[in-house]
């Protein structure tokens, strides 16, 4: 990455939704000499130095399925021989679209930490409901039926169980503080290969490769890490069977962290207690998955992390990266290819 030419302009492709909202910003960035495209208004083929997918350009796209809106500004990018840098709008880039310009030599910067708040605040709310039961009370409420906790096995406390939360970044920290406070124990898993040493640390942050050691003791299984290669399908039938009859599962990270037949079979079984999916094996989740009408489940369409400050806070972070990048210098979390 070179520094910037003062002379000749920046050109940057966004959405027609941040262009108004950016010139704001960038007015106030005398030293950077920039042009903004409107995404709308370009044909594949334009050129461009750097680019911003932000949360309105994927839109209602997944992994899977791709809105036309959407396809249109990747169809952009993949275009554009001259684009250097895209910053997007998400913490994981694992969409095929960041995999393919990664190949291309495009550098990817993510939003780690952007939502982290939100999805903390989410992930705990589906915990707090499940504790207490609100799916069933809910349920009750929807048929104008009077059904008191009192007339079934009540909730145990919350207070003295025990959580594994897989992943230390910005989400998965928040939980396990927010916990705490209510008098779970937590037990961290991080990837930091110097904890593989650790074999008899009291420490409650432990290795990955330690995952099936402590999960005989999680009355909760909260998964708030990247998908990886490490991290694939790493919740299967030999861990759910490990954890205590009657756990429950939070995922508010990747779907395809968890094989998801085995968790529907668990589910069913009852050998786990419930659980709160954010995220599914393929999204959207189809109509006919059990997981939609299953007692004690929670299911949400891949809204964890969604909040109105969102986008201002990426406009931020993208703002601060382009003064890096303009400097040629390594950008706030830029992702390894």
């Amino acid at each position: 990455m070179t520094s910037q030419n003062s002379k000749i302009p920046l050109r940057i492709l966004v959405s027609p939704k941040s262009l108004i909202d950016l010139q704001k910003l960038i007015h106030q960035e005398s030293d950077l000499a920039i042009e903004l495209l409107n995404s709308a208004e370009q044909k594949p083929g334009v050129q461009f130095d750097a680019a911003l997918i932000s949360r309105d350009v994927t839109a209602t796209s997944t992994k899977q399925k791709i809105i036309p809106s959407t396809q249109s500004f990747y169809d952009l990018l993949l275009n554009a021989s001259d684009l250097k840098w895209v910053q997007i709008h998400s913490a994981g880039a694992d969409r095929q679209i960041y995999l393919d310009l990664m190949k291309q030599g495009v550098i990817i910067s993510g939003s780690s930490g952007v939502n982290a708040p939100i999805v903390m605040q989410t992930a705990i709310t589906g915990i707090l409901m499940l504790a207490r039961q609100f799916p069933k009370m809910l349920k009750a409420q929807s048929e104008r039926r009077w059904d008191s906790l009192i007339n079934h096995p009540l909730p145990s406390d919350l207070s003295g169980q025990t959580a594994v939360i897989v992943g230390r970044g910005p989400i998965g920290s928040g939980i396990a503080q927010v916990l705490e406070v209510l008098g779970v124990n937590t037990i961290s898993v991080a990837f930091n290969n110097a904890l593989k040493e650790e074999k008899h640390s009291t420490s409650n942050v432990i290795h990955i490769s330690q995952l099936k050691q402590v999960l005989p003791k999680a009355q909760w299984l909260i998964l708030a890490c990247p998908l990886s290669k490490e991290t694939r399908n790493l919740i299967d039938q030999a861990a759910i069977q490990v954890l205590p009859d009657g756990a429950y599962i939070v995922n508010v990270a990747r779907g395809e962290i968890i094989c998801e037949p085995e968790l529907i079979a668990a589910l069913q079984s009852k050998k786990l207690g419930g659980a709160y999916l954010d995220v599914f094996a393929s999204e959207p989740l189809a109509a006919d998955s059990p997981l939609w009408s299953m007692e004690n489940v929670i299911v949400t369409p891949h809204s964890a992390g969604h909040s109105a400050g969102n986008e201002a806070r990426v406009l931020e972070l993208f703002v601060e990266n382009l003064r890096l990048f303009s400097k040629g210098q390594v950008l706030k979390n830029q992702i390894a290819a």
